[in-house]
């Protein structure tokens, strides 16, 4: 009879690293702790919940600093044969990867909470369309997205990055439907039903590589599959193919994008600023987890699909882009959700690059460092549009002579669609594409760094359209209007101050974030 006594039942016993943990578990606190106060505070006092999600956000943020230096602290381990534990059996490690993520996860929502305070309170307050944003819920919704996109870089198995994924996910859903305008339900639908197929697709290749790994480690299953009996290895390569689709999903890249444009409209524009740039943060750190660790074994492989797939992203954007007309209703939203797709082509040129460096070359770096770049930037031009649209529209011919009415507005705008484009005097944004064409160099995919040099001049096109129409001359009633018009929030003039005021400090000191390029990441 076989005993199934334990020599040392102490061991079984793990204690948690709640330093490693506390930022997406602050997160998730606050969430919790913006859901019980809205049951009892009294309606006229609960515009202090979006006071209390934006403290949440940023004592998080500060969480962040004692994990920076030194070794990457590892917790939630299993026990290997030695009954010892190491960080590759870990399903949670805050290493450099995990913090540059979660910077960009937490410094996003944080930015989109301030986005949001105008409009939740002007929802609230007006009986117009879109009357009706429930406070208590769109901040809770808010921050459990957050806390999501924050575990999903520190995740490394893939059960821990499903739940992650869908953690991120699913509150998204319900904060595209809470605008109640009749669009909302119907960007929501789209939203739902293809990110509920593109996570069935994942489930069913996590599955497959379980199989033939055996495990749902990452670094287990890199083993795994190096090893896997020629029988399986089919098995194995589908499974990969598959679990990258979800992830796909999340970044918007081609066939995955469609729903993109639609969602961007039909959501509160805050939540289409959060989802262009904390949603595709999700997807991009487990897009790179999975590729870099989970299946290194078939490098060359994913290597040339993530190529190919970021040239044909980056292409249909800026097209789609460039045919966007500028007259029609919500056109300067569906041009920044154009942007988007056409700038996850970019960010994917680094994942590519890395299926071809050499052994001790990292060029996830680059990737990370032109992410937190274009998190700033593009959350900065929402900013913009939010504003503008609060007196006119968001129709892009809305922002003609914007300059005669608010010239800083405009000149913020005008430095964001730069550096978005890459053109002095926004210096970051030209830095980071560099530094992501330089990946692309190094890592031999020249075809690529071609591509990527095509689509960088479509793009200027509709940036510097864009950008010449905040300088045209405007007629003097829009400019008496502009002028008489109301003040901005204090909220939203935050939002544009921090984006622009770090958008400036990035082009005057760009090593402050191209030196996470420089070095490994893992």
């Amino acid at each position: 009879m076989t005993s199934l006594a334990v020599a040392n039942p102490g061991s079984l016993i793990q204690s948690v690293d709640w330093v490693a943990i506390a930022p997406p578990l602050i997160a998730a606190v606050a969430a919790l702790a913006v859901l019980v106060t809205d049951l009892f505070l009294p309606e006229r006092h609960k515009k202090w919940l979006g006071r209390l999600t934006a403290a949440g956000l940023a004592l998080a943020l500060i969480a962040l600093l004692p994990l920076t230096g030194g070794s990457p602290r590892a917790t939630f381990c299993a026990q290997n044969v030695t009954g010892g534990t190491d960080s590759s059996g870990c399903s949670y490690v805050a290493d450099h990867f995990a913090l540059v993520f979660q910077l960009l996860a937490l410094g996003g929502a944080l930015i989109a909470a301030l986005l949001s305070m105008h409009t939740v309170d002007d929802a609230a307050s007006t009986g117009g369309s879109a009357a009706g944003l429930p406070r208590g819920e769109y901040w809770f919704l808010l921050l459990s997205s957050a806390t999501g996109a924050a575990l999903l870089p520190a995740s490394r198995d893939l059960a821990t990055m499903v739940i992650a994924l869908e953690v991120a996910s699913l509150p998204a859903f319900a904060l595209v439907a809470l605008r109640r305008d009749g669009r909302g339900a119907e960007a929501a639908l789209k939203f739902f039903v293809s990110s509920v197929t593109a996570t069935a697709v994942m489930l069913l290749g996590i599955g497959f590589v379980y199989a033939a790994s055996g495990s749902l480690h990452l670094g287990a299953v890199a083993q795994g599959l190096e090893h896997a009996p020629g029988q399986l290895k089919p098995l194995a390569e589908v499974g990969a193919v598959l679990t990258l689709v979800g992830f796909a999903f999340k970044v918007a890249a081609v066939p995955f994008h469609f729903w993109v444009p639609d969602t961007y409209t039909g959501a509160p524009l805050p939540v289409a600023g959060y989802l262009s740039v904390v949603g595709k943060a999700a997807g991009l750190s487990g897009l790179a987890l999975a590729t870099t660790i989970a299946f290194r074994p078939y490098a060359h492989t994913w290597g040339l699909a993530l190529a190919v797939l970021a040239a044909v992203t980056m292409t249909v954007g800026n097209v789609g882009a460039l045919r966007q007309r500028f007259d029609t209703r919500y056109s300067a939203v569906r041009l920044l959700a154009w942007s988007s797709v056409g700038q996850a082509g970019y960010l994917l040129v680094p994942l590519a690059a890395a299926g071809y460096a050499p052994t001790g070359v990292d060029p996830l770096g680059a990737t990370a460092a032109y992410a937190l770049i274009y998190g700033v930037v593009n959350l900065g031009a929402f900013g913009v549009v939010a504003a503008v649209g609060r007196r006119a529209g968001t129709s892009v011919d809305e922002f003609r002579g914007l300059f005669a009415r608010n010239r800083w507005t405009a000149l913020a705008l005008a430095f964001f669609l730069l550096c978005l484009a890459g053109l002095p005097p926004g210096v970051v944004g030209l830095f980071g594409k560099v530094v992501v064409f330089r990946a692309a160099v190094d890592a031999g995919l020249g075809w690529l760094a071609v591509v990527m040099a095509v689509n960088v001049v479509i793009a200027l096109y509709y940036y510097l359209l864009w950008t010449a129409r905040l300088f045209a001359p405007a007629d003097a009633e829009a400019v008496a209007e502009g002028g008489a018009g109301r003040r901005m929030p204090v909220s939203l003039a935050a939002t544009l101050g921090l984006t622009a005021s770090a958008a400036v400090v990035l082009s005057v000191a760009p090593q402050l974030v191209l030196q996470v390029a420089g070095g490994s990441l893992f």
